[in-house]
């Protein structure tokens, strides 16, 4: 509903009302009230003055105007002999000054049935003026500050959803620093045993160049010396007696190995104890490739051909014949 409308539902005269609004430049309605409150009582200038005529009123009242004179007609009455002074709602019985508070009336209500009232409404007084502003405005201060509450209680329903928001994803982004810190726990954790593993794989291979140069160099001295080489025997490492025992290499208390994967790679080397048995060599291995697993490493060896069960696991080397030393084939 606009300012027009407002203010001659309050009673004001249509033509002070537009005059009130054209003099404050339609400026809104307080403007508008006070003007008309302050000019009350002064004629209402040619310029602004709008009657109520046929040509000023909306078409569907004047609809309505001619329908009720050819009811008038129909029975058997002038149209001219009643004069109206104002319009009645049939369905409520609420009598209005003008077409314009009927017309007003019937679209907030719904009602459509209107007839013509010789009902004359008495014009406002300056209490009942004042009455109906005082109203007005105490209206528009609580429509105000309904609006005003339901501002706060939106603006505090956002205040709390968007705490939410930051909190859950306070708590996602905690989680993914956990679960980073793990990670990067569980990496430094298999650094430190890959590093471990080199570093024993290089000490190994350091004592065993060490003990190999200096089996070299003992040899040679026997030789120089025409002493007998202690180790010669090892040449033939798979010879056994009929009862199965191998007879090479058993003087020998350290056998040394030199371990290659059927997948290629690296070899390893290593020095164990010759009364250690085959599964610790399986052991050795596992610590260091990870896809050799202890239960399913084979061994075989090329020269004499031979390959090793699961029953030699707990055999010594030094019953497996492979003492002062040999080079095994490991199957992951």
């Amino acid at each position: 509903m606009n300012d027009r409308d407002t203010l001659i539902s309050m009673g004001f005269d249509v033509a002070r009302v537009e005059w009130a609004l054209k003099a404050t430049g339609n400026r809104g309605l307080q403007p508008a009230m006070d003007h008309i409150i302050e000019h009350d009582g002064q004629p209402v200038p040619e310029m602004g003055t709008v009657t109520e005529s046929a040509s000023s009123r909306p078409s569907d009242a004047m609809d309505e105007d001619d329908e009720d004179a050819d009811a008038l007609k129909a029975l058997g009455a002038k149209a001219g002999d009643v004069e109206a002074k104002s319009i009645k709602c049939s369905e409520c019985g609420k009598v209005f000054r003008n077409t314009a508070l009927a017309q007003f009336h019937a679209e907030k209500s719904g009602h459509q049935s209107f007839e013509e009232s010789t009902e004359e409404i008495k014009p406002l007084t300056e209490e009942e003026k004042k009455e109906r502003l005082a109203e007005l405005r105490a209206k528009m201060a609580e429509k105000r500050a309904n609006k005003a509450i339901e501002d706060a209680k939106e603006a505090k329903s956002s205040e709390m959803l968007r705490r939410k928001a930051g909190k859950d994803m306070g708590a996602l982004k905690e989680e993914m620093e956990k679960r980073q810190a793990l990670q990067d726990a569980e990496k430094k954790k298999r650094e430190k045993i890959e590093d471990a593993k080199a570093k024993a794989a290089v000490k190994a291979q350091i004592e065993a160049d060490k003990k190999a140069r200096a089996e070299k160099a003992a040899r040679e001295k026997a030789l120089r010396n025409g002493e007998a080489i202690v180790d010669a025997p090892a040449a033939k490492p798979a010879a056994s007696t009929s009862g199965g025992a191998p007879v090479a290499g058993k003087d020998f208390k350290e056998t040394r190995l030199q371990i290659r994967l059927s997948t290629g790679g690296q070899p390893y080397t290593t020095t164990l104890s010759s009364d250690a048995p085959l599964r610790e060599v399986a052991e050795f291995l596992a610590g260091q490739v990870l896809a050799v697993d202890v239960e399913t490493v084979t061994f075989a060896q090329s020269f004499p051909r031979k390959t090793f069960s699961k029953s030699d696991f707990s055999k010594s080397l030094r019953d497996l014949g492979l003492t002062p030393s040999a080079v095994l084939i490991a199957t992951p």
